[in-house]
């Protein structure tokens, strides 16, 4: 293992899977110490973990927390301070969807996304901010998604005000942490996730025809771009980039 002292440290929240795992993944590779954050998949954690210990070399702590439950971020971050002593980078990628009809929608399931996809990344940028601001120096990337920007769906409404919402936040977090943090958004279009493996097949060769490259994203091409944004592009800062294969 590299001396924690001289290893830099992220946080991906809602890593075990899909974007988030890749995320990590790509972090460990390039000699980061990494935090892999889960709330019900602790088996795909736990060998997530060992495969990047294994492969990288370097030191992953696995954490269970529920990013919308305030108590569960302190501990999920105090546990990282804990192990590692700082936090470099912090990636806000956990997100929820409860696709349905109009008809069908609540406001129960409306919460749920808010709290889990705008509330939970408040959260997290809330109180990891002022420990990089006390470090001198840290980069925060919110995902957010082309939902909240202009590839609206109808059945996802919900969804799509809570990715608009995190574009709303990353600005207003960049220029409160300015110049200490730098604090950027990616908006990803159709990637292929479990979120989307249930999606008909009639329905994916449909989208197909609105994206130039004339399919989905992998979750490794979105997670090499996260890791540029958040540890290479050092005069990048309150930008919102979509990756969306060129959608027209």
């Amino acid at each position: 293992m590299e001396n924690k002292e001289f290893s830099k440290v992220v946080i991906v929240t809602g890593s075990s899977r899909g974007i988030g795992k890749s995320t990590i993944k790509e972090f460990a590779k390039n000699g980061y110490n990494v935090v892999i954050n889960y709330v019900v998949h602790k088996e795909a954690a736990m060998s997530l973990k060992e495969e990047v210990e294994s492969l990288y070399k370097v030191k992953a702590l696995v954490i269970q927390a529920d990013i919308k439950d305030e108590e569960q971020v302190l501990k999920l971050i105090n546990e990282t301070v804990k192990e590692f002593g700082h936090i470099d980078c912090l990636i806000n990628n956990a997100g929820i969807a409860i696709d349905t009809t109009l008809e069908d929608k609540t406001v129960a399931n409306f919460n749920e996304i808010l709290s889990t996809n705008l509330i939970g990344t408040f959260l997290m940028c809330k109180h990891i901010g002022p420990i990089m601001q006390d470090q001198g120096y840290g980069s925060i990337v919110n995902i957010s998604s082309t939902n909240g920007i202009d590839s609206y769906y109808p059945y996802s409404l919900d969804y799509d005000a809570s990715k608009a919402g995190v574009i709303s936040l990353t600005h207003n977090f960049a220029l409160l942490y300015a110049p200490t943090i730098r604090v950027n958004c990616i908006a990803p279009g159709w990637v292929n996730t479990e979120m989307n493996k249930e999606l008909p097949s009639d329905y994916i060769e449909e989208e197909y025809q609105h994206i130039l490259l004339n399919r989905f994203a992998e979750p490794h091409e979105i997670a090499e771009f996260i890791f540029f944004v958040a540890d290479k592009a050092s005069y990048v800062n309150d930008s919102i980039i979509k990756i969306d294969g060129g959608r027209c």
